[in-house]
């Protein structure tokens, strides 16, 4: 009697691969500008304003780095979606989660999106090139959710049941 073995998946195409990748340089801006402010580098706030608002110097250093370092690892999560190597996770729970990701930072973006339209208009940063550099560093993260829609619709693709 033969059993039969499940075939296994088949690779993530290119553009899949590339996408994921993108995903992860896509958080860096953010992340670098971050670090430069907890560094002490002019990003277009008075020191009195990192001093009242963003407890810089202070605790609010470490809440500066950990973010780019979480963020940065969130944003590495789409490889596990194009990789061939085992994944720890069933590709059902990981289809889930993908998914899930996908769809809160969709709302995420369109959210930071009205905020900074409203709010962001009315901050402590400086106009003029801090206000530039700030949305240089900041707009690649736009581009996340529907890299990683794509990446997880071609992974719940390749792992039909």
């Amino acid at each position: 009697m033969t059993t039969a073995t499940p075939t296994p998946p088949a690779p993530a195409p290119r553009w899949a691969r590339l996408s994921a990748h993108a995903i992860a340089l896509c958080a860096l801006p953010s992340g670098l500008w971050r670090i430069a402010m907890a560094c002490g580098v002019y990003v277009g706030y008075s020191d009195e304003i990192l001093r009242e608002v963003y407890a810089i110097p202070g605790w609010g250093i470490a809440y500066v780095v950990g973010l780019s370092v979480l963020a940065e690892l969130a944003a590495l999560f789409p490889l596990l979606l194009v990789t061939t190597r085992h994944v720890p996770l069933s590709p059902r729970t990981l289809r889930r989660l993908a998914w899930t990701a996908s769809a809160a930072l969709t709302l995420l973006a369109a959210w930071q999106l009205v905020v900074a339209a409203t709010v962001e208009s009315e901050t402590y940063l400086a106009p003029g090139a801090p206000r530039t550099v700030w949305a240089l560093a900041f707009a690649p993260l736009l581009a996340i959710p529907p890299l990683l829609t794509a990446v997880t619709a071609s992974y719940t693709r390749r792992h039909r049941p």
